[in-house]
């Protein structure tokens, strides 16, 4: 699939001291100036979505013409983000680990991607994805060394989320135990970098 729309999503409350941001900052660079490529950037975390309430989720089960003005609003916040998502090819996510687990905004954001009758839908054998055609690069910036152990909640969680909406064909980039000393974060970080030129000069 041609790659002609990319929707980078950063999720790092450090903002431009976080690693995560780092390997986006750097996935950005690798686009030079390519003209045939139009980036939009996301921040989850200056979003600042309230966690998902009853009220909000009760708006989209409300039919649109049977809305008050704010029912309209908190719906707003989810159609809003997902026609963004639907305008893109391809979606990269750049996460952190905290405690073993996604930044809570960065859920916050899946909350209102992830709706059934409108990215998913329940049949009798299960969740079907609505969402065609698109790919997902992951950025992954943790403090320890998680990957392949059971600790490692964060991959299959993230897996899953895009999953339920269709987004199948992902791609993960790990750099890992950036607070295991200076010399393992610089070997990660730039280990983590080259897959990321590799990615870009590959698979876009």
């Amino acid at each position: 699939m041609a790659v002609r729309n990319i929707l980078l999503v950063t999720a790092s409350i450090l903002g431009e001291n976080g690693q995560s941001r780092a390997l986006a900052t750097h996935f950005k660079a690798q686009l030079g100036a390519r003209d045939d490529i139009q980036l939009t950037e996301r921040d989850v975390v200056s979003l600042d979505l309230p966690h998902l309430d009853g009220a909000e989720m009760a708006s989209w089960m409300t039919a649109p013409d049977e809305r008050d003005a704010a029912q309209h609003e908190l719906a707003a916040r989810s159609e809003t983000l997902i026609e963004e998502v639907l305008a893109h090819d391809l979606i990269v996510l750049a996460v952190p680990l905290y405690n073993l687990g996604i930044p809570s905004q960065l859920k916050a954001w899946f909350d209102r991607i992830l709706r059934a009758g409108k990215t998913f839908k329940y049949t009798e054998n299960g969740p079907v994805g609505l969402i065609e055609g698109k790919r997902a690069l992951v950025l992954a910036a943790r403090g320890g060394q998680y990957a392949g152990t059971a600790m490692d909640t964060q991959t299959g969680h993230v897996s899953s989320l895009l999953g339920l909406i269709g987004i199948r064909d992902i791609d993960w980039i790990y750099a890992e135990g950036l607070n295991m000393g200076e010399g393992v974060r610089d070997q990660a970080m730039g280990e983590a970098r080259q897959a990321v030129e590799n990615y870009t000069a590959e698979r876009l």
